[in-house]
């Protein structure tokens, strides 16, 4: 097969895979029935971002759980009930996923507007797209259409990658949601902003394994930096930024930091034990530009995990609760 013919069949495969996916989401989707929706998401995020810039961390960490477990369906805003513990109460959770008030402020706006037209599902991947773009990553037309579940289950979210996978385990993790092992390194590039809690990497600087305490993959000085701001047994509250040079700019630091064995998570400095992983994050690193826009177009796939469309699921009037 000639490269011109392999090159053809690529493309139609890409173009029919696009039509597939705009199938169940279109760009523009409220253009008619609520006009004003992404620019009211984006005016909340904005004010939001200018109060606390780590909320933009928090938002795109929002929907990348919210995705993860049920697709994005939105069920990661539904609050627990006496009767049910949802996903944003489970320890994947919480205390750390941030962000709710904004989709809260922009749900009220919304509905005085547009009364039952946008789901709490979009809102949640127009805020995300806000908030890549507000901390200098590359903005992108998120396909919307999206509808509400009805289902938030804690238990669920074991489906979540946790801190401690190694890259095998990420690039299996990734694959069951139908994603590459690309796209899990590109993705994971989003720990450029925001913050830890010291609980989730305390294991490496204290409880390594049975031979030695601390993480040898660990940059020594990075190390007691480290040890400093969480201190062996520490308040669980604490938290520090996951990279700290630029911790509220989407930028190639989180790369350039792994390659100095700083990455924060073990799941983090894994991508340089692989060799195919290790030539991405050394990509990333030097390719700024291109890694912005590989970025852009895997939050895009990742918003596109078994969403709900069409009549499926519902509008709901208050994501916080699902309608009676």
């Amino acid at each position: 097969m000639s490269a011109r013919i392999l090159i053809s069949a690529l493309i139609f495969l890409v173009l029919c895979e696009c039509m597939m996916l705009e199938a169940q989401l279109q760009v523009g989707f409220y253009d008619n029935s609520c006009s004003m929706a992404e620019f009211i998401v984006r005016q909340e995020v904005a004010n939001a971002f200018f109060i606390n810039k780590g909320v933009a961390a928090g938002l795109v960490r929002m929907h990348f759980h919210d995705c993860f477990v049920r697709g994005c369906d939105g069920s990661v805003l539904i609050d627990s009930t006496p009767t049910n513990s949802a996903e944003k109460d489970s320890p994947a959770n919480n205390p750390s996923l941030r962000g709710f008030e904004v989709i809260d402020s922009a749900k009220a706006r919304l509905e005085s507007v547009c009364q039952g037209v946008v789901s709490c599902a979009d809102i949640v991947a127009f805020a995300a797209r806000d908030s890549v773009a507000i901390t200098g990553g590359f903005g992108y037309e998120v396909p919307a259409g999206r509808r509400d579940g009805r289902i938030s289950l804690a238990s669920e979210t074991r489906s979540l990658p946790s801190p401690i996978l190694n890259v095998d385990q990420l690039t299996q993790n990734f694959k069951n949601m139908g994603l590459t092992q690309e796209e899990m390194v590109t993705l994971s590039g989003a720990h450029t902003i925001g913050r830890s809690h010291c609980l989730a990497f305390s294991n490496r600087l204290y409880s390594f394994n049975s031979t030695t305490s601390q993480d040898p993959s660990l940059d020594p000085s990075y190390a007691a930096q480290l040890k400093q701001q969480c201190p062996e047994g520490t308040d669980a509250s604490l938290v520090v930024p996951m990279n700290p040079v630029s911790p509220a700019i989407t930028d190639e630091c989180y790369y350039t930091d792994i390659l100095a064995n700083r990455g924060l998570f073990t799941s983090d400095q894994t991508l340089l034990t692989n060799p195919t992983t290790a030539i991405q994050v050394i990509q990333n690193a030097r390719y700024p530009f291109l890694w912005k826009s590989k970025f852009a177009s895997a939050m895009v796939k990742m918003g596109q995990i078994g969403v709900l469309a069409g009549t499926t699921g519902e509008i709901r009037a208050n994501c916080r609760v699902i309608n009676s």
